[in-house]
């Protein structure tokens, strides 16, 4: 009788830098970034999903840590358009870090370069505009031909698409479109370790005004 042979799957070569990024990205050590991207067939997405699933991506727990310090900063685009905004660190020593200091100012430029953006992100979008995008879809005339048991799910797609053009950190990041904002986040996260938090953000438009205008008879 022939000996039974069992087969190895043929292994994928990991290269050292793919270890590097995903070690970046997710603040995981060397081995394990190694060992979710073999036992992914190296794929990055799913070596993520891996390490946050053994509980070893840093990123994630980093982010219930309390950011108290950072910085403000500003940009402004041909003396028309400004930004002031606020992102949140840890520490003092973190917030004065060239690489800190980097993340702010591309987050400024990033906010002036989306004038559709309104919100850091889409939990913090007021549940009266999600409301109104749920029933403008709704009235749409291609949803009223639907038949109604799909209309439901197809409300709820296009609202979630819309509500992500609203926040910031769902925006395609202005220096590298293939990163989200929030991924490009945390991989400074990673890279800092420490918690960072996009606090909040103010823009101003040369002319803009939100006060009522006054009538020619006030004037008079």
């Amino acid at each position: 009788m022939w000996p039974t042979l069992y087969c190895r799957e043929p292994t994928v070569a990991i290269s050292a830098a793919l270890v590097k990024q995903l070690r970046e990205e997710t603040g995981a050590g060397m081995m394990d970034c190694k060992k979710a991207l073999s036992e992914t067939g190296g794929d990055i997405e799913k070596a993520q999903e891996y390490l946050r699933k053994k509980g070893l991506s840093t990123a994630d727990k980093k982010s219930s840590r309390i950011a108290a310090e950072g910085r403000i900063g500003s940009y402004i685009h041909d003396s028309r358009i400004g930004v002031l905004i606020e992102v949140n660190c840890e520490t003092d020593f973190v917030g004065r870090s060239e690489k800190f200091k980097e993340l702010v100012d591309d987050l400024a430029m990033q906010v002036v370069a989306c004038p559709q953006v309104n919100f850091v992100s889409i939990e913090e979008i007021p549940e009266s505009i999600v409301t109104k995008e749920k029933e403008l879809e709704m009235q749409r005339e291609d949803i009223l031909s639907k038949p109604e048991n799909i209309r439901e799910k197809i409300v709820e797609g296009r609202v979630s698409k819309r509500l992500g053009e609203l926040a910031l950190l769902e925006q395609p990041f202005i220096k590298n479109d293939s990163l989200l904002v929030k991924d490009m986040v945390k991989q400074i996260v990673a890279a800092l370790g420490e918690n960072i938090k996009v606090r909040r953000f103010v823009k101003f438009t040369l002319g803009e005004t939100t006060e009522t205008p006054k009538t020619e008879e006030a004037k008079a």
